[in-house]
């Protein structure tokens, strides 16, 4: 109840005792007088406490808000659907387009050595075969120093083992060599075609009458003679080239040696014994 209200009811009170007897009246209002004074002033302080409290109400939200309740964690949704991917800038779309082309080059090398690869194995040429299989001495002559007089001839075999490859000579020569010091000039022979698994005989003449030669090639051809074997060498130089279907290949150098032992008696002319003739050795 607010003060007003309660200084109502006091008068209220005052008024209503004035229809007492008069006995009573006088102690009435002697009582209510001595009432009026004790209570007066409580009810005014008890009004100032109150209008105090409201005041303090009134003025605490200023000072002292209260504070928001404590949120409390939210779990974050999942997307539904994939983020969407950035468009490439301009420098990763050339990184992008370079490595692309790096790797189409590497796939093409690669392939290219995989069919080269398979070609050569299937088309792997072989070195063809070369061996003496005759000898003629016309004409050996050392006693008229430093020159020498020769005339001879050499059959030569050769043999294409190759299946599917076949051999084009070109510009071949031969000479006859002995330790290693030419006692022949070179012959020219006509270019040859090989073809595959096939065999070839080759027989050139070789000699001159006048060949220079130094003292140690004089007295050895003089001493095999008297012991009646002669240890020579065969000798064919030139450039071939290797033919697989449409494919030809570029030329290469090719150096057949073969060492031959003849049985050699002085005054004896025409066709000489092989006394060896192993295969002949073939460099490419």
């Amino acid at each position: 109840m607010g003060c007003g209200t309660r200084t109502r009811m006091n008068r209220a009170m005052g008024s209503g005792e004035m229809w007492m007897n008069e006995a009573q009246l006088g102690q009435t209002k002697a009582g209510t007088k001595r009432q009026r004074r004790a209570s007066q002033p409580s009810i005014s302080s008890h009004c100032r406490v109150l209008d105090q409290e409201q005041a303090k109400e009134q003025q605490q939200p200023n000072h002292q808000p209260s504070s928001p309740p404590p949120k409390m964690p939210q779990e974050k949704a999942l997307p539904t659907h994939p983020p969407k991917s950035k468009p490439p800038s301009h420098g990763e779309g050339g990184g992008g387009a370079g490595r692309s082309c790096g790797l189409c080059i590497f796939i093409f090398l690669l392939l290219a050595g995989v069919i080269a690869l398979t070609v050569w194995l299937v088309y792997r040429p072989h070195k063809p075969r070369f061996t003496v299989v005759g000898a003629a001495i016309y004409e050996l002559n050392a006693t008229s120093q430093p020159f020498i007089s020769t005339s001879m001839q050499f059959t030569v075999v050769t043999r294409n083992p190759n299946r599917r490859v076949s051999i084009f000579y070109d510009k071949l020569q031969a000479y006859v060599s002995y330790k290693n010091q030419q006692i022949t000039p070179p012959v020219d022979m006509p270019p040859l075609y090989h073809e595959t698994k096939s065999t070839v005989a080759l027989s050139p003449v070789l000699g001159s009458k006048m060949v220079p030669a130094s003292a140690e090639v004089v007295n050895g051809l003089m001493m095999d003679e008297s012991y009646g074997v002669v240890v020579l060498r065969v000798v064919l130089v030139g450039k071939l080239r290797w033919k697989a279907g449409i494919i030809k290949t570029g030329k290469y150098g090719v150096y057949v040696r073969c060492d031959v032992w003849v049985g050699l008696k002085k005054g004896v002319v025409g066709q000489v014994p092989l006394l060896g003739a192993p295969p002949c050795k073939v460099d490419i």
